[in-house]
């Protein structure tokens, strides 16, 4: 794909769990460019054996892709073709992408997306939750402090919020957004997408995190849905909670109650059903 004037940057989406998946044009496109910018070259290497096809490679990852993308766009001013890879799915969603992209498009040089699979969607079309409006918020951080400000934020989102999490934290996160948005917040996750053991859980945030290590195996990689707030008032609600489930460990119950009542503007009545205490 040389050519005398500027090279183009190819966005190519790769599969995420299935090889099949992997379209027509991205296998052209990888098998003509010049270059492939991959997030792991040992990775891209077996998904090109797959397809009988020998590139060059560059590494390309998060911790090199300052020094590599003015070489990329230096490429790219020479007439070099490049394509953009990620482990799975479409680069610069959760993974490396975006810094080379902006630089290409500061360059006023071409950028052509390839389409394909991302867990995202994949996930949000199998959740049941509604998908007419969603927002991705992608990994939640990983120390309880700031996932709790994160979450904190989203209380009156409400839109279906889409999460990537580790398996290592996704009982910790499912705690969290049960603590802020309600127990019986509907939710749902999705594992494993487009692989041999895909399944998708659907239910309550309390209700999944029960399900953890016995109806849902803790292994492989999670997509975690959670439903909007269904108007302000239960985004009031969740905020109530949280609030009087801090103030309940230092004051009495009643104390508590005022106080929280006081905060939101709620009135006690409202604090008391929330909080299940009898009258």
């Amino acid at each position: 794909m040389s050519a005398t004037s500027s090279g183009t940057l190819y966005v190519v989406g790769t599969p995420i769990g299935n090889l099949g998946d992997l379209s027509a044009r991205a296998r052209s496109v990888l098998g003509a460019v010049d270059l492939i910018a991959a997030e792991d070259t040992r990775r891209t290497r077996r998904l090109l054996s797959s397809i009988e096809l020998n590139a060059t490679l560059m590494a390309y990852h998060e911790h090199n892709e300052q020094q590599r993308t003015p070489v990329l766009i230096g490429r790219l001013q020479q007439g070099d073709s490049v394509a953009l890879v990620s482990d799975a799915g479409m680069p610069s969603i959760s993974d490396p992408g975006l810094r080379l992209v902006r630089a290409a498009l500061a360059e006023k040089l071409p950028v052509v997306s390839v389409p394909g699979p991302t867990a995202v969607i994949a996930a949000l079309t199998i959740s049941g939750l509604a998908t007419d409006r969603f927002v991705f918020e992608g990994f939640l951080p990983r120390r309880s402090g700031p996932r709790r400000q994160r979450v904190d934020a989203l209380l009156s989102e409400s839109r279906t919020m889409v999460f990537y999490e580790a398996v290592h934290r996704i009982a910790a996160t499912l705690e969290t957004l049960a603590g802020l948005f309600g127990p019986d917040r509907p939710a749902a996750i999705a594992r494993e997408l487009t692989k041999l053991h895909e399944r998708v859980y659907t239910g309550t945030l309390a209700g999944l995190k029960s399900q953890l290590g016995n109806e849902i195996p803790l292994k492989g990689e999670f997509v975690l849905l959670v439903a909007g707030s269904a108007d302000v008032r239960s985004a009031s609600t969740a905020e109530a909670q949280r609030i009087f489930a801090i103030l309940s460990n230092e004051l009495s119950a009643k104390a508590a109650v005022a106080l929280t009542a006081k905060i939101t503007g709620l009135s006690r009545n409202d604090v008391y059903q929330l909080t299940r205490l009898p009258d």
